[in-house]
């Protein structure tokens, strides 16, 4: 893999690069209310004593990042402040004072950085963040809305690899859709709404349609700022709600108790692998459950998420299965998990 990066800084042997990549995807990726074939990402160096820490950072649009923001920020950035061994409160909130938001290319900055530190001190991130291999939950398999053939085909390519199958919902047609899935596949299901509920009384009747069909939780079914009409539906699902736009950073998490069962927590959103597990610890002490999610991304970004999964419940990280350009090796994957090994770092390998 050759990179053509641009160097940023410079200081006392600390080295921040970074190259961009429009990561492709397989199939034309549809939610709610957006559809992409592609997604811009940033892949980052941070080179110190000999050692290279690799990150990401995927932009999908919908979240407002771009090239230019990213090099906006990337510019700015001193890397004297990335002092080994690495505070990373410090850190983190010393880019929160370069600008508000950018969080995914926060994020590429923090995983480089964790990279770099299991490098240096030769231990695992999923090890310095107090993660155990064994208790790794299955990623589900995220299918896009697209016509009902493509979505068999889909599910028929997934169901051998995979244990669980992600619908997005949030259509007029919510019921067709997972009726054509579970023509091909009686695997449970997770359902992501994407915003896309309206209507109370008809969502709840939906819950326990969807119970019924093995659905196993629901995705952000309302307006991400309509908490009352969340909560409503949350007090009388018997399935778990859980808040996916809702929440994004550590702040967003007290004002969601009674409002969700639980929070998907997404790197990209959380600036990265400290705020993360900041973000999990946060919903354990408010009796939250935890989902560990992803963007489209490359096994960099995906590899950090799997450091954190075995403490979440359950985990949507398949991201780069979902692309046909990943520029590094594909990690193991077994019986529907991620598996962890004792590689320094991320574990990454580059092609």
């Amino acid at each position: 893999m050759i990179f053509n990066l641009k160097i940023l800084a410079l200081n006392y042997n600390m080295e921040l690069t970074y190259q961009p990549f429009e990561l492709q995807l397989k199939h034309t990726f549809t939610i709610a209310k957006f559809s992409r074939t592609s997604t811009p990402v940033m892949l980052l160096q941070i080179k110190h004593e000999g050692f290279i820490g690799y990150g990401e950072a995927s932009m999908v649009p919908y979240m407002g990042e771009t090239y230019d923001t990213a090099n906006a920020l990337l510019s700015k950035v001193d890397v004297s402040q990335f002092k080994y061994p690495f505070d990373f409160s410090e850190i983190i909130a010393y880019l929160d004072s370069i600008a508000p938001g950018n969080t995914a290319i926060k994020a590429g900055i923090d995983i480089a950085l964790h990279d770099l530190e299991g490098k240096i001190k030769q231990q695992p991130c999923w090890q310095l963040l107090g993660s155990n291999p064994a208790t790794m939950p299955v990623t589900s398999f995220t299918i896009g809305i697209d016509t009902l053939d493509v979505m068999r085909q889909k599910v028929l390519e997934a169901a051998s690899d995979y244990k669980v199958i992600k619908v997005k919902l949030g259509r007029d047609n919510d019921k067709g859709l997972i009726q054509t899935i579970r023509s091909v596949t009686d695997l449970p299901l997770y359902v992501d709404a994407n915003q896309g509920w309206t209507d109370l009384e008809k969502s709840l009747d939906l819950t326990y349609w969807l119970q019924e069909q093995g659905v196993l939780l629901i995705e952000q079914p309302m307006l991400k700022t309509d908490t009352d009409s969340n909560a409503w539906l949350t007090e009388r699902s018997p399935l778990p709600i859980i808040a996916d736009e809702a929440v994004q950073r550590l702040a967003d998490i007290e004002k969601l108790k009674g409002a969700y069962h639980g929070i998907n927590i997404k790197l990209m959103k959380s600036a990265g692998m400290y705020e993360a597990h900041q973000m999990l610890l946060k919903a354990r002490e408010l009796d939250l459950k935890v989902m560990i999610g992803c963007m489209t991304e490359t096994s960099c970004a995906a590899l950090a998420g799997a450091a954190l999964a075995p403490q979440c419940d359950w985990a949507d990280l398949d991201g780069p299965f979902l692309t046909s350009n990943n520029p590094f090796k594909l990690p193991e994957f077994v019986d529907g998990k991620w598996v962890l090994g004792n590689e320094s770092g991320l574990g990454l390998e580059l092609l």
